[in-house]
């Protein structure tokens, strides 16, 4: 059993992945889209240990279950949501969507809705132990980041630009939430065989990156749909 002291450090980790979520709410709510991706990514890397450390110190509790998907749920849910809702307040509106130009940015708040669901589901969901069904949230997260900071200046240039946003937004929603397989990047060892999926899915990572810059990242989250669903076909 975790001692006094060690069953609070997983807790610990997840209150950080909060705070910098609550960080990165407030950037994107400033515009500064640049630090709040920087602070999706701490609550990334936090989320990442937190669940790492409840195993090695043995640190696991109902509390600490619920704490984490909170956290997630406003550090990968209510903070992409705030970037599309701003960028929505920036961007030209066509002429027949002009006299709604003030309720349109809330659409992005689907996001947020939609982690919390993906979020409920996994928590009471079983068949996601190696694996997830539907779009898991940090990456959810991660492809709004990249594709506001890195195709922003593209985003606000045009009004069609517009509905292409809505429409992502919608169908990413439904991706948080959809029945769809998607591999985990969980490795076991490190042969090809019992992971060519990760490996494939890395290897094509690489010069996504190198050519794409920081937009690469949302090009990564695309590939890793299309890969889960290809692979889905191929079971």
């Amino acid at each position: 059993m975790a001692n006094a002291i060690t069953r609070h450090i997983p807790n610990t980790v997840t209150c950080l992945n909060l705070f910098s979520g609550c960080i990165a709410c407030v950037m994107a709510f400033e515009s500064k889209y640049e630090l709040s991706v920087v602070f999706i990514i701490f609550s990334a890397v936090f989320d990442f240990f937190d669940g790492m450390l409840a195993r090695l110190l043995k640190a696991h509790s109902p509390i600490g279950k619920e704490l984490d998907s909170l956290a997630d749920d406003v550090s990968f849910g209510v903070v992409p949501a705030v970037l599309v809702f701003s960028v929505l307040k920036e961007m030209p509106y066509p002429a027949f969507l002009s006299a709604a130009k003030d309720y349109i940015p809330y659409i992005g708040f689907l996001i947020s809705v939609f982690s919390a669901l993906r979020l409920a589901k996994f928590n009471v969901d079983e068949r996601q132990t190696s694996s997830f069904i539907g779009l898991p949230v940090p990456a959810n997260a991660l492809f709004w980041g990249s594709l506001i900071v890195g195709a922003h200046g593209y985003l606000v240039s045009s009004a069609i630009n517009l509905i292409y946003l809505i429409i992502l937004v919608c169908l990413f929603s439904w991706l948080l939430v959809a029945e769809i397989p998607m591999f985990s990047l969980k490795f076991k060892n490190l042969s090809w065989k019992d992971n060519k999926i990760s490996f494939l899915f890395l290897l094509v990572c690489i010069p996504l990156l190198v050519f794409l810059g920081i937009s690469g990242f949302s090009a990564i989250i695309v590939w890793y749909i299309i890969l889960s669903l290809l692979t889905r076909k191929n079971k």
